[in-house]
């Protein structure tokens, strides 16, 4: 599904810690009556100042959304040296964000039973909406990678979530030992869709592993990089033509 890309001025109304590294901004302006975001793994595009003058561009997804009352959730991880990261931290009530997008949804259709969702912090934001817009009693596992027991999350859902953390340190984020330990043990019944998105090699590795150690069908499995490790504002948004 293909979406008018359309560029918008919002001014922040709340800004709060949902954990000790996850920084949730809410944004509000006439503007996102018409916002509309089809998938919870859409990405907005956000420009940020920068003291050259030309802004960067990072991708974000949409935690929330609220036409009804003209809002936009993001959540931002923060860590050291990125300029989002740094935009949020030093963020305040009344600044404003330039958005534009998203340039489109992507569904995941057919008959399915049950979700696995696997990610990082960075996939957290997507991970969360999913199991929140999933169907009641609609079973779903997440796995997520974090730091430690500070940085879980709790998710409202009627569905039915069994919420998985592993941890491992901030530096280890790259490797998939922790991720592809904890995808190791699970069963994978039939007609079950698994989402992955991570650092891009994790992300391969948890793919390569499902498809050619498990036999899932790749039409049951969706893996992004939403990050590459040593790389700024890179990521590969699909693997769908590597083997």
């Amino acid at each position: 599904m293909r979406h008018e890309i359309k560029r918008r001025d919002l001014t922040i109304s709340a800004i709060a810690r949902v954990t000790p590294q996850m920084i949730r901004v809410t944004l509000m302006d006439d503007s996102l009556v018409d916002f509309f975001s089809g998938a919870p793994d859409d990405h907005i595009k956000i420009f940020l100042p920068q003291p050259d003058g030309e802004p960067a561009r990072r991708d974000y997804t949409p935690r929330r959304f609220s036409q009804a009352e003209r809002s936009l959730t993001l959540d931002f991880v923060d860590h050291d040296g990125g300029p989002a990261a740094d935009w949020a931290r030093a963020a305040r009530v009344g600044d404003s964000l330039t958005i534009a997008g998203p340039r489109g949804s992507s569904a995941i259709g057919g008959d399915i039973r049950g979700w696995v969702l696997v990610g990082d912090e960075t996939a957290l934001p997507a991970i969360g909406r999913r199991i929140e817009e999933l169907a009641p009693g609609m079973p779903v596992i997440s796995i997520a990678a974090v730091t430690d027991r500070s940085e879980e999350q709790r998710f409202e859902t009627a569905a039915e979530l069994d919420a998985r953390w592993v941890y491992r340190p901030h530096g280890a984020a790259a490797d998939p030992a922790a991720l592809l330990d904890a995808v190791k043990k699970l069963a994978l019944p039939p007609q079950t869709f698994v989402w992955v998105a991570a650092e891009a090699g994790v992300a391969r590795a948890i793919r390569r592993y499902l498809l050619e150690e498990r036999g899932l069908p790749k039409a049951w499995l969706k893996a992004s990089g939403y990050w590459v490790q040593g790389e700024a504002d890179a990521a590969v948004k699909s693997f769908e033509d590597a083997t």
